[in-house]
């Protein structure tokens, strides 16, 4: 930036400027911005790291390959994972718009932010049932004995066969008796064919009450139902002042849970046993990294780990301030998100360990993925710890911050999105509103999968609603920026933005190889296609089109509104039609008029034309004309030599034109 433009210097950290740069009062008085930058890099934290860090991670591993998996897992995390992280992260800081508004760039586009706002709207129907179980869990764990401890309770079955027998277990039981119950109720577990554990019975007669078929829903199970509303509420209080109040209570939700996964691995890794499931969690099988397959999961799991193509990375990076370093943090969150993985996977095979040397069974056949790994292994693991209600209770208190930190950015895109996208002063004025109305609709729409039916349903969007549609928006989204905005100017935005161009890397990763390695999940996706299955239950046909219809909902929203907007485009022909659709709107750029400069700045304004005779206005269009052929003939050169600056953050020492000359 040139320094004439430069306003009174503030702190530059303070305002997320870019080291180097002139202090600018860049607040986003009228839309809001993040207090500072550590709530921001805290809240995507919180918004990466997921349930899906505790349960899919490990199970991913384990099944393929164990430490063979790191491989694959890493170099996706590399060429796909960390590039995509900070496209999206640029593109919603630039415009300061959220998964709607950001379409300015090219409007035919539109509908791939509609398909975003479809999907974190599935994702945040289900995904705060999942916080409304952990939440029942964390209340229903406030005891001296947890409820699915043993077998005998009304609801268990002659099938039941707890480890710790079936007596009553005193919680001042001495060493040996605790150590005689285990032997006890080991031999019952040796002695039957088919053992099911108090905590499967508890998960699936007690809570859900489940019934024999998805459209069999029966009633409402009502204590459930008060966890969904304590769950809604909760996220509701803390968005309640948009980011400023959420930014405040990211120190609390993104951090605690790296306390208890902390408790847990000291408490894990002194379990007897708990060295054999760390073993098997970091074994390679090396023979596993020649399989397709294992390469298709490593890179599903990093797209779906990182949140891309939900909308929520664009939303939240919309309330940076114009200069912050977005590249730097893409880096720390992208890494932070798949180390806690890494790290949750030594906490639970210690314990998976663990529950296998008392079991006398495989690790592999005590673990599971998905639900049943968080609300039905875990729990009968918390049962054989000491003091186990407390153990409980910090575990699921853990998964409940973890799904509320997702939750919480889930549910700001769509409230940021609307408001975006009406704009008008009320509605900016009464975001609070907005939010409280798509969090009662929330909670509506979550009813359903409180019933006996529900987790039949909650599984079937898990699988469908967010899978193959993520792929398809994403790369759609690669393309749109990279080929029909232009590679060239996104790179040039960029460097408006942080004082230096993108690393070559990132160029590279940008055009070529993440488009790529997208389209191999897609292709992989489909051809791995099986139904699912929930135990032994077998989805029928007819709600495995329900499952293609909402997975394919946020992707007809791409082609239905190109059409809808290149119908309304002028032109005599379908290709001019097109050519007006694709071009960005007159008003895409920096949100404030200080950050508009270079091309972004007005040729001229209405006073300056005013002010002007004729030949002054001419003159001062040709002058302005000559600047943005010397800054392309610049820019062409810089190409061409591939003086590329380094990411340390130093101002770009271009001059670019100033606006107010």
């Amino acid at each position: 930036m040139s320094d004439s433009n430069a306003v009174a210097t503030t702190t530059a950290d303070q305002n997320g400027a870019v080291p180097g740069e002139p202090g600018k009062k860049d607040e986003n008085s009228r839309r809001g911005n993040w207090g500072n930058q550590i709530e921001f890099v805290l809240t995507s934290v919180g918004y990466a790291v997921g349930l899906g860090n505790v349960w899919r991670f490990p199970y991913l591993c384990y099944r393929n390959g164990g430490g063979a998996f790191m491989l694959p897992y890493f170099i996706m995390l590399v060429f796909c994972g960390i590039p995509l992280f900070f496209l999206e992260l640029s593109f919603g800081q630039f415009a300061s718009l959220g998964c709607l508004g950001v379409w300015k760039i090219s409007p035919v586009f539109k509908g791939v932010g509609y398909g975003m706002m479809v999907v974190s709207t599935y994702i945040g129907i289900y995904y705060n049932v999942v916080i409304c179980i952990a939440f029942y869990y964390f209340f229903m764990s406030m005891t001296n004995l947890l409820p699915w401890t043993y077998c005998n309770n009304p609801w268990n079955t002659p099938d039941c066969s707890g480890v710790l027998g079936g007596g009553s277990y005193q919680l001042n039981a001495s060493l040996a008796n605790a150590t005689t119950s285990l032997v006890a109720g080991l031999s019952k577990v040796v002695n039957r064919t088919k053992r099911t554990s108090p905590s499967e019975e508890y998960w699936k007669h007690y809570v859900l009450n489940i019934s024999d078929d998805i459209g069999n829903f029966g009633e409402v199970r009502l204590p459930l139902l008060g966890c969904l509303a304590v769950s809604w509420f909760v996220v509701f209080l803390c968005l309640i002042r948009g980011v400023k109040s959420s930014g405040k209570v990211v120190y609390f939700t993104a951090t605690f849970p790296y306390v208890v996964l902390t408790i847990l691995f000291i408490r894990g890794i002194t379990l007897d046993g708990a060295i054999n499931g760390i073993k098997y969690y970091l074994t390679p099988q090396w023979q596993k990294v020649l399989d397709a397959k294992v390469w298709g999961d490593a890179a599903s799991q990093i797209f779906y780990s990182l949140g891309c193509a939900w909308g929520g990375l664009i939303t939240m990076a919309s309330y940076n301030k114009f200069h912050n370093n977005c590249f730097r943090d893409s880096i720390i969150i992208s890494i932070t998100n798949c180390a806690t993985s890494v790290y949750a996977g030594f906490v639970i095979f210690s314990i998976l360990g663990f529950m296998a040397h008392n079991l006398d069974v495989p690790v592999s056949e005590v673990a599971d993925h998905g639900p049943g790994l968080a609300f039905v292994a875990y729990p009968e693991a918390l049962t054989l710890l000491p003091i186990s209600p407390l153990w409980s209770l910090l575990f699921f208190f853990m998964l409940i911050l973890l799904g509320l930190g997702t939750q919480f950015c889930l549910l700001e895109t769509l409230v940021t999105a609307v408001v975006d996208e009406i704009g008008t002063d009320w509605i900016i004025r009464n975001k609070t509103i907005v939010t409280l109305s798509v969090a009662i609709i929330g909670f509506l729409l979550g009813v359903p999968l409180t019933t006996r039916a529900g987790i039949y349903w909650l599984l079937l969007m898990d699988n469908y609603a967010a899978s193959f549609s993520l792929v398809v928006v994403s790369c759609i989204m690669c393309i749109c920026i990279m080929y029909v905005y232009g590679h060239k100017q996104y790179f040039k935005d960029v460097e408006m933005m942080l004082g230096f161009p993108p690393p070559l890397f990132f160029k590279v990763c940008w055009r070529f190889i993440s488009p790529v390695i997208i389209s191999f999940i897609l292709i992989f996706t489909v051809i791995q296609y099986k139904p699912i299955t929930y135990n032994d239950y077998v989805y029928p046909s007819w709600s495995l089109a329900i499952g293609f219809a909402m997975s394919m909902s946020s992707v007809l929203c791409i082609p239905i509104y190109a059409l809808y907007k290149i119908s309304r485009s002028p032109g005599a022909t379908f290709r001019e039609r097109l050519k007006f659709a694709c071009k960005p709107h007159p008003t895409w750029g920096p949100a404030l008029q200080e950050h508009r400069i270079g091309r972004y700045a007005p040729l001229a304004s209405e006073d300056t034309v005013e002010s002007h005779p004729l030949r002054e206005k001419e003159e001062l269009m040709e002058e302005r004309k000559e600047e943005l052929k010397e800054e392309e003939e610049k820019e062409r050169r810089d190409e061409i030599s591939l003086t590329i600056q380094g990411s340390n953050g130093s101002t770009n020492t271009h001059n670019s034109p100033n606006p107010s000359a």
